[in-house]
C-alpha cells in the first residue's frame, strides 16, 4: 500500500507562515484606519473631490513609503544581529571545538534526550555541519533562511496600500452626499474583517478583537471628521 501523503507544514515554516500574514493584516488594518481617518477629516471640512483625493493619495504614499522604511530599518537590524551572532559561533567552533560540542550536547539534553542520545546526536550534528546545528538549536536561526529586509518592507508596502484603496475610493467615487457614509461603513465592514483575521490568525477568540478594531477605527473617523468639521466652519 502507498503511504499517504503528509504535506502539512511544521515548525518554523507554519510559524514564519503565520507571521508574515499576520503582519500583512495589520499592515493593511492600518492603511484602512490612518486613510479613513484623513479623509473623513477632509470630508468634514470640504465636498470637493479633488481635495478629498489628493489628501487620499497623499495619505496614502506616505503611510505605506513610511511602512515600507520602518519595516526595511527594522529588519535591517535583526538581519545584522544574525549575521553578528554567526560570526560569533563561527569563530567559536573555530576556537574551542570540543567546548561547542559539549554545548550542543547539553542543549540537546536540555530537550529532553538522555546524555548518550545527546552526545551521539551533537557528534552527528556536527559532523554534518557544524554551524547550522549550533544556529538551529542555540541561536534560533536558520543560517540559509535569513530575514529580507527588501521582502518585509514590500510586504508593508503593498499590504498598508491594499488596506488604504478602500477608504479613497470609498470617499472619492459616491455623489457628494453619500460619501461619509460610504466610507463609513466600508471602513467598519473591512474593520471587522481583518480584526476577525488578526484572531484567527493568532488562536483567539475574534469577538473582542472585532470590538477593538471596530472601536478604534469609529473613534478614529468620529474624532478627525469633528475636527474637519469645525476648521470647515471656521474657514480654516
Amino acid at each position: 500500500m502507498t503511504e499517504p501523503a503528509h504535506d502539512e507544514a511544521h515548525g518554523g515554516a507554519l510559524g514564519e507562515r503565520l507571521n508574515w500574514l499576520r503582519a500583512a493584516v495589520l499592515g493593511a488594518n492600518d492603511g484602512i484606519v490612518s486613510t479613513a481617518g484623513l479623509v473623513v477629516g477632509v470630508a468634514g471640512a470640504t465636498d470637493d473631490r479633488a481635495a478629498l483625493l489628493t489628501a487620499g493619495l497623499a495619505g496614502l504614499l506616505a503611510g505605506s513609503m513610511s511602512m515600507a522604511a520602518g519595516e526595511y530599518v527594522s529588519v535591517s537590524t535583526q538581519r545584522d544581529s544574525e549575521k553578528a551572532a554567526l560570526a560569533v559561533e563561527r569563530r567559536e567552533l573555530r576556537e574551542q571545538p570540543e567546548a561547542e560540542l559539549q554545548e550542543l550536547t547539553e542543549l540537546l539534553e536540555g530537550r529532553g534526550l538522555s546524555r548518550e542520545v545527546a552526545r551521539e546526536a551533537a557528534e552527528q550534528l556536527t559532523a554534518r555541519d557544524a554551524l547550522k546545528a549550533h544556529a538551529r538549536v542555540e541561536l534560533g536561526i536558520d543560517p540559509d533562511e535569513l530575514t529580507n529586509p527588501w521582502h518585509a518592507a514590500w510586504a508593508s508596502f503593498l499590504a498598508f496600500t491594499a488596506g488604504a484603496l478602500l477608504p479613497l475610493l470609498a470617499i472619492v467615487l459616491p455623489p457628494s452626499a453619500a460619501r461619509v457614509p460610504v466610507t463609513v461603513a466600508s471602513v467598519l465592514a473591512a474593520l471587522a474583517l481583518t480584526g476577525w483575521s488578526s484572531a484567527r490568525l493568532g488562536a483567539a477568540a475574534p469577538g473582542r478583537a472585532v470590538l477593538r478594531n471596530v472601536g478604534g477605527g469609529a473613534l478614529a473617523m468620529g474624532v478627525t471628521y469633528a475636527v474637519g468639521s469645525l476648521l470647515g466652519a471656521a474657514g480654516v
